[in-house]
């Protein structure tokens, strides 16, 4: 069985496979987003039962763009080659939505980072993600 959620998604359900690589970087972001945010939610929901409202402030105070936009710089010193590229492609792409509350230096980074947390994820690299989520988190001095 395979230990990934990625592998136990395609153990359960039929999908193609389909080269990485051949993904964009805006694609890769919006599965990036996805998965960081229940990572998030996972951690905040483990601190207590608490309200809806309470967790769902306790969340977005970490997945929003400008923290995202910090966690990013902080990983800049830590990433390998390859996952500094995902990252800059994801920084890079040309998005055509924008956060509502976020500046456009910080919305472009976010989206780089979810790039990289989407990447890892299709990639089967979670622990990697897991790692980088904690180190960023750690640097940053998030609390959730």
């Amino acid at each position: 069985m395979e230990e990934s959620l990625i592998g136990r998604i395609r153990e359960t359900f039929p999908m193609n496979d389909v080269d990485i690589r051949t993904y964009s970087p805006l694609t890769l972001a919006y599965i990036g987003d996805g998965i960081f945010d229940l990572v998030i939610r996972t951690l905040v929901v483990a601190k207590g039962n608490t309200s809806a409202n309470q967790l769902h402030r306790a969340t977005s105070q970490i997945v929003k763009a400008h923290s995202q936009a910090i966690m990013a710089q902080a990983l800049g010193e830590v990433l390998t080659p390859e996952e500094a590229d995902v990252y800059r492609r994801g920084r890079n792409a040309k998005s055509h939505t924008m956060a509502k509350n976020a500046s456009v230096a910080d919305y472009r980074s976010a989206t780089g980072f979810e790039a990289l947390m989407g990447y890892l994820y299709l990639t089967k690299q979670e622990d990697r993600m897991m790692e980088l989520i904690s180190y960023g988190m750690e640097q940053c001095h998030f609390d959730v």
